[in-house]
């Protein structure tokens, strides 16, 4: 064989074998961008750091996740670790450099504001961060546990992977004992139409909605927008998040019981209406403020009491991520992200 044939049969092989690794990766996601890897879809594999508790050990705590991105980078913001009242734990973040499925690192806490502390909190609560502009707005919750004696605050960054580059700005949001009906606590902020709102509550007179200005400043009326009052004793209802799909707006909520271990009956369930500020309603027209509400996940298998939940659109799906109870590790909490899929308009998550 001439050198002319050799060198031509040995490009061939090398294009062949190349060709063969580029149908492999595109199947299996190796070796590619992750834009340019599936996005996953159904009840996600979740790996890496997604939820530990081993005393003296390990303490990365998932209850209450929020997701949102920075670039390529995921992010998930959750209740911090409970500690003490004189060193309470701060809100907790993990990021994911390949996709929500992980494979998630925990970086630690945000720093926890001196404000906070006259609330006598163990740790502060419930998350949500948005972005505007450059700068991201984490919200949290300092609260009485139990009480309606809660505050609602916020602190901003450019760069969240940094713990200590965020910067508190103070209360937002409070709620006093006998002052107002509701709880300032489960905050979630969402744009729509050039104006920011806020949506919040727990049990006392349920879930409600107020526009911020500056992203910090709640102005005009207080919507009332959801509440179990009529058909459970307690108003379990709690932890809402609104996203926006086609022309309706969708009220997602947790129901019942949390905090409890393998005893949690937490459950979501979700409404929807045409304008922001309600009314929603049920699959079967029953209006949230009426204890209407459509259960889309309950507790399976070893994931028992399921909820916390936000809500993230990412490369042409609908997400979930949420907490649950691990059934086969003692009751330890982790977090679990799926796909939505619809039907006539409403969503089911798979189990």
């Amino acid at each position: 064989m001439t050198l002319k044939k050799r060198w031509r049969r040995g490009w061939v092989i090398a294009a062949l074998g190349l060709a063969a690794f580029f149908v492999f990766a595109v199947g299996n996601g190796v070796g590619l961008a992750k834009s340019d890897a599936s996005p996953p879809e159904g009840k996600i594999e979740m790996t890496g750091d997604i939820g530990d508790y081993v005393p003296g050990e390990i303490d990365d705590p998932v209850h209450d996740p929020s997701i949102f991105k920075d670039g390529d980078t995921y992010y998930v913001v959750s209740t911090g670790a409970l500690k003490t009242t004189d060193d309470p734990g701060g809100i907790f973040i993990r990021k994911s450099e390949g996709t929500i499925g992980g494979e998630w690192e925990a970086i630690g806490e945000i720093p926890v504001p001196e404000w906070t502390k006259a609330y006598n909190v163990a740790h502060l609560w419930a998350p949500h961060v948005v972005k505007k502009g450059d700068t991201f707005y984490l919200y949290y919750v300092a609260s009485i546990f139990g009480t309606n004696n809660s505050a609602i605050g916020a602190a901003t960054t450019k760069t969240p992977g940094d713990v200590n580059s965020w910067k508190d700005l103070g209360p937002v949001l409070t709620s006093d004992p006998g002052e107002v009906n509701y709880n300032a606590i489960d905050p979630m902020v969402l744009e729509d139409n050039g104006k920011w709102w806020m949506v919040f509550g727990s049990h006392f007179s349920g879930i409600h909605m107020q526009e911020l200005k500056n992203m910090t400043e709640p102005v005009g009326p207080v919507y009332s927008i959801a509440s179990r009052a009529q058909t459970t004793e307690h108003n379990s209802i709690e932890g809402p998040t609104v996203f926006k799909k086609g022309k309706y707006y969708y009220l997602v909520t947790s129901w019942d019981r949390c905090c409890e271990g393998l005893d949690s009956t937490y459950k979501i369930a979700i409404g929807r209406s045409e304008s922001i500020t309600g009314p929603y309603v049920d699959k079967e027209g029953v209006p949230l403020l009426e204890g209407g509400g459509t259960v889309i996940l309950t507790s399976e298998g070893n994931q028992v009491g399921p909820g916390g939940q936000d809500y993230i659109h990412d490369r042409g799906r609908d997400y979930l991520l949420y907490h649950y109870y691990d059934g086969d590790a003692d009751g330890i909490i982790r977090m679990q992200g799926s796909s939505l899929t619809w039907k006539d308009g409403w969503p089911t998550v798979p189990q």
